[in-house]
């Protein structure tokens, strides 16, 4: 029987799930490289020098305190699956907190990744030549000097936050440093 492999028994339906499901048009399916993850990278680093350069009093509190970048939510899924598609990047920089106030958790801002092989999402508006990027930031319990990976790993295992839960139910693709470019740092099987 087909379902018979090997003296076991299997389902199909995972397999028949993923064959039956309409690719969203909306999506971009393309696989997400580390030369976009550096592109990536160099948005989130502009968009912070744009912001600490009009607010300088967030730059006297925050701007030594980067410990990195990351891609979050269904598109760092995309990276890791390839499957999952993605309609937008999401980056988030994570900073060391500040004893005297937190980075301002409800900033946002967009960029526009620019041409390439993710094309355009439909519903942007005209000025967008290719998928939005959005831009957040979260101060996190760390020190400045605290590796990155750890420091982000922990912040999404203690789940204090709704931010956190909601990064923590995805996955993080850390782009900063330049050195961890590319590593998965959630969902990860190194946490107990």
């Amino acid at each position: 029987m087909a379902n018979q492999l090997r003296r076991g028994t299997y389902s199909l339906a995972p397999v028949a799930s993923l064959i039956l499901t309409p690719m969203d048009p909306t999506r971009s399916y393309s696989p997400i490289t580390k030369a976009d993850l550096r592109h990536l990278a160099r948005i989130a680093e502009e968009e912070r020098e744009d912001f600490f350069s009009r607010h300088p009093e967030w730059s006297i509190l925050y701007g030594k305190r980067v410990l990195g970048s990351a891609l979050a939510g269904d598109a760092a899924l995309h990276y890791v699956n390839g499957a999952t598609g993605l309609k937008e990047f999401g980056v988030w920089t994570f900073y060391a907190e500040h004893p005297d106030a937190p980075f301002p958790f409800q900033r946002m801002t967009y960029a526009d990744f620019g041409k390439s092989k993710f094309g355009r999402a439909p519903d942007l508006p005209e000025t967008y030549q290719g998928r939005r990027v959005e831009l957040q930031g979260r101060s996190i319990n760390a020190l400045p000097e605290d590796d990155t990976l750890w420091a982000v790993q922990q912040y999404l295992k203690a789940g204090a936050s709704i931010s956190a839960r909601e990064l923590a139910s995805k996955g993080i693709i850390l782009l900063e440093p330049d050195a961890l470019l590319g590593i998965v740092a959630w969902p990860t099987l190194a946490l107990s």
